[in-house]
């Protein structure tokens, strides 16, 4: 960024009028004006309620610069909070007056809303702290990926129990071979954030939104649909297709994370999903989903199944599992993992397994990584060169629930070969002024 556009950003931000829903005046430094690490981080919060305030929370050690939220109700809250912060209904003009004014943006929003916040503050020069799943499409994924790449920007997805030791001890484990050659792996959670069986909401259901909330912002890139109380906004959007992705979206960036980290996974190369009848609007209670990946240097194939809500699992192999977990099936025994414990099962009692010692240091919390890399440029664990990937497979599922087939992935061309279907889930249209590509 040249100081000419510096000086103009700036002096276009103290000479504008505040917007119709902005409020407050920037406060604190310029971003960039010191790179010590002592120096609070200027940040924006596109969203501030329900998840959004676990991720304020994390990063509310730094300097809250500016909140966004299109619901007012919220947005008020987090102003009283947080009454230097310069406060918006509609990101993009957050990001397009902000120029030098911000470092850094958690964006914590409804799937649909995930790649265009993202990817502006990305092409804005600011690091990014996503909640999962990264996007909303599969396109998105690889464009958020590669945008933040190129940018060179620090980022994280919000897969918080990345964070744990848990994780970590069971990473070193799978590694390390003490159950052999792991070429199957089952990920399941017992929840399910499905249609309810009645479609889009009925006439009688239909409302004028109320005053607080921006329903034109809320939608956003996706196209109109009347505000009926209770269906959207706020909390069952997951439900939903042109928002969500249901619990495959909800849940298996956390879940899936772990063998995409133990086995070093990456893009699938193919993808069968099974569950009850399509309904267009909303998604499945419960779905299972067969991966395919290849072989990575000495490691061999690994068939990953996920099952979720309905078509979870209680038992596997003969063991009794609980609601939700990954169970790594190996040549010499299985792991069983949840967020805070594990389990190993030898082929035999007397074979209980030498454990490696610990050599993945213990992270000084999820959020505390990410404000520390944007500092001081150290690494992230969930970057987005990791977690694009792993998104990309877990909306596979989605896509090949929604067309019926089997995928086979051509992760290059991001094209499923054999099915021109998904071409148009695969990616989607846009309204105008909210385009990702």
């Amino acid at each position: 960024m040249s100081a000419s556009h510096h000086v103009s950003r700036r002096s276009f931000i103290k000479s504008s009028a505040a917007t119709a829903v902005a409020c407050g005046v920037w406060s604190g430094r310029a971003a960039g004006e010191s790179n010590s690490p002592n120096e609070k981080l200027q940040i924006a919060c596109i969203g501030v309620a329900n998840q959004a305030t676990a991720n304020i929370r994390g990063v509310r050690g730094e300097a809250i610069v500016a909140i966004c939220d299109v619901d007012n109700n919220y947005l008020n809250k987090a102003q009283s909070e947080f009454p230097d912060a310069k406060a918006f209904t509609d990101y993009r003009e957050l990001i397009d007056q902000a120029g030098d004014r911000i470092d850094a943006v958690v964006v914590s929003t409804p799937d649909h809303h995930h790649a265009p916040a993202t990817i502006r503050a990305i092409r804005a020069g600011m690091h990014v702290y996503c909640e999962k799943p990264l996007t909303h499409t599969v396109e998105e994924a690889r464009l958020v990926t590669e945008a933040a790449r190129a940018r060179g920007v620090v980022t994280q997805l919000g897969t918080q129990i990345h964070a744990g030791d848990n994780y970590r001890r069971v990473v070193e484990m799978i590694r390390a071979g003490i159950i052999g050659d792991v070429s199957e792996v089952y990920v399941w959670v017992g929840k399910g954030w499905g249609g309810r069986g009645n479609d889009l909401p009925t006439k009688a259901e239909i409302q004028t939104p109320p005053e607080a909330l921006s329903w034109e912002h809320w939608l956003g890139p996706a196209p109109h649909r009347p505000f009926a109380p209770g269906r959207y906004h706020p909390a069952q959007w997951r439900r939903w297709w042109q928002f969500g992705g249901g619990t495959l979206g909800d849940m298996a960036c956390h879940y899936m994370d772990l063998p995409f980290w133990a086995l070093e996974l990456k893009y699938p190369t193919s993808c069968k999903s099974t569950g009850p009848e399509l309904d267009p609007e909303t998604c499945p209670t419960g779905i299972t989903v067969e991966y395919e990946f290849p072989a990575r240097q000495q490691r061999p194939p690994v068939k990953l199944t996920w099952h979720d809500g309905d078509n979870s699992l209680k038992k596997i192999s003969g063991q009794r599992v609980p609601s939700s977990g990954v169970m790594f099936v190996g040549s010499a025994g299985k792991v069983f993992a949840d967020y805070s414990n594990y389990r190993i099962f030898p082929p035999a009692e007397s074979d209980k397994p030498q454990l490696p010692e610990p050599t993945i240091p213990s992270s000084i919390g999820h959020h505390a990584e990410w404000i520390k890399a944007c500092k001081d440029g150290s690494p992230t664990t969930c970057n987005f060169d990791y977690s694009g990937p792993l998104t990309e497979a877990v909306l596979l599922g989605n896509i090949s629930y929604r067309t019926g087939q089997k995928l086979d992935w051509d992760a290059e061309r991001l094209q499923a070969v054999n099915c021109p279907a998904a071409d148009h889930l695969i990616r989607k249209t846009y309204r105008p002024g909210w385009e990702v590509a």
